[in-house]
């Protein structure tokens, strides 16, 4: 029989902390990246207009037609599916006197511009005009039809999302996110759906601040108690690729030496309340812990047995279950969640058959002070249950706040609470603990593309 091939491996075998090497890293980040405008201004122009970045999900524009809006700053850009199936992004502006064309999302047949009746098809090409024959002479009118199209930039699907980048002489996606396309892929990202929460607010805070708390699990101990028996942070490993990292944390009272049969199960049941995904696998852990109780009620393990090879094994028979092969998957990727940080602005934390998506975005009206994050739960169903299982996406009007589940409702006060704190001018930096090794890498991939871009 042919082995496996498994890329999480790599992560099981990535160093943990206590193994890594610091030289060279800077412990010591500058505040006035949060809230300075002078320095917000320089991550638009030598990041933002550069990077590529997560626009939505390939099945937000299933249909020939459908397109939504992506903001960037006062930049805007449309992405659309087209009657060959093919997704394209273009500048959301007609070519005549750039005029927008759309806002928000919908479906067409064509676009036409409202101020003048310039008509685009699905792939950008300009169809007609309005009384084209005060548009110029005809035959000279009709050579530069070609030439006239909405501009294009680089939009390439991966994972089932969208990426678009509005440098059109960026690199492919995959050069970009290297190491990255075959970690995810035996996750089937793609065949995941939107279920519980598809949510768009705008954030008292930068972007920054959202991408630095879901980057490290100091923060469990002060905001996240129930997570403290499930989760041991020393056996965190860490695995970095070009501007992008992973980190992964046993779950499933991995720590076993402080916790029994018992403990270990309340400890799993206690997972739902900030990783959803895992109620579905519950009662196929019950059945599998009640068979290790013993004539007096109690529960003993034999060997090699404990509450986290038992939620391993409930997540392969569960997902099975529903026909979905997970045989690409490592014993440690059906019960831990590893956390990816796809550089700038996209993190996921991921599990066998569910995941949470967080992107932040600087808020489009140019305040370095707020933000807009995308919170997206995504379960991986069988081809038959994800349309009705599939929620409609939601965008908060300003002001309003969606109820989150406990673990981003912790996090949504805490971070616009630090946003206050960076603002103090007296605070020129932050000093982090080793344990954010990952803010530090990240906050250096920032500083190199800043000082690649003032030499572009």
């Amino acid at each position: 029989m042919p082995q496996v091939k498994r890329p999480g491996t790599v992560l099981d075998n990535a160093p943990l902390i206590s193994e890594m090497d610091f030289t060279g890293l800077n412990l010591r980040v500058s505040t006035e990246r949060y809230h300075a405008s002078e320095y917000h201004v320089r991550e638009r122009d030598a990041l933002w207009m550069r990077a590529w970045q997560v626009v939505g999900r390939a099945d937000d524009i299933a249909q020939p037609g459908e397109w939504l809006e992506y903001r960037l700053f006062d930049q805007s850009f449309i992405v659309v599916r087209g009657r060959d199936g093919v997704v394209r992004g273009f500048v959301n502006a007609c070519r005549h006197r750039g005029n927008k064309l759309c806002r928000g999302r919908g479906q067409v047949a064509r676009f036409t511009c409202l101020y003048h009746n310039w008509t685009y098809g699905l792939d950008g090409r300009l169809l007609a005009v309005a009384k084209p024959d005060f548009a110029g002479p005809v035959e000279d009118f009709v050579g530069e039809k070609e030439a006239l199209g909405l501009l294009g930039v680089p939009v390439e699907c991966f994972a089932g999302f969208i990426f678009l980048n509005p440098d059109p002489a960026a690199e492919p996606l995959s050069a970009y996110l290297g190491e990255a396309v075959d970690l995810l892929a035996p996750y089937r990202c793609e065949e995941m759906t939107p279920v519980g929460i598809d949510v768009k607010e705008a954030l008292a805070c930068n972007w920054k601040v959202v991408m630095d708390a879901f980057q490290e699990g100091y923060h469990i101990q002060g905001v996240h108690l129930e997570l403290v028996s499930a989760m041991d942070e020393s056996k965190e490993r860490y695995c970095f690729f070009g501007d992008h990292s992973v980190a992964t944390a046993p779950f499933g009272a991995a720590n076993l030496e402080e916790y029994g049969p018992e403990e270990q199960a309340e400890a799993i049941r206690g997972l739902p309340m900030v990783f959803p995904g895992v109620a579905e696998v519950l009662p196929r852990f019950e059945a599998l812990f009640e068979r290790h109780r013993d004539t007096d009620g109690a529960i003993v393990f034999p060997p090699g047995t404990n509450g986290r090879t038992l939620l391993q094994q409930a997540t392969r028979d569960t997902l099975e279950a529903r026909g979905l092969d997970v045989g690409g998957l490592t014993d440690n990727q059906l019960s831990d969640n590893q956390f990816y940080l796809l550089f700038p602005n996209f993190f996921m934390t991921i599990r066998a058959g569910e995941a949470t998506v967080i992107i932040a975005v600087p808020h489009p009206d140019g305040d370095p002070n707020r933000c807009v994050w995308h919170v997206m739960g995504l379960m991986w169903l069988p081809p038959e249950q994800r349309a009705q299982a599939r929620i409609a996406p939601v965008e908060m009007a300003e002001g309003e706040h969606y109820p989150y589940f406990l673990a981003l409702e912790q996090d949504w006060e805490m971070m616009q609470r630090q946003q206050e704190g960076l603002r103090n001018r007296a605070l020129g930096e932050m000093t982090l603990a080793r344990q954010e090794v990952r803010l530090a890498a990240f906050h250096a991939a920032l500083d190199a593309w800043l000082v690649a871009g003032a030499r572009a």
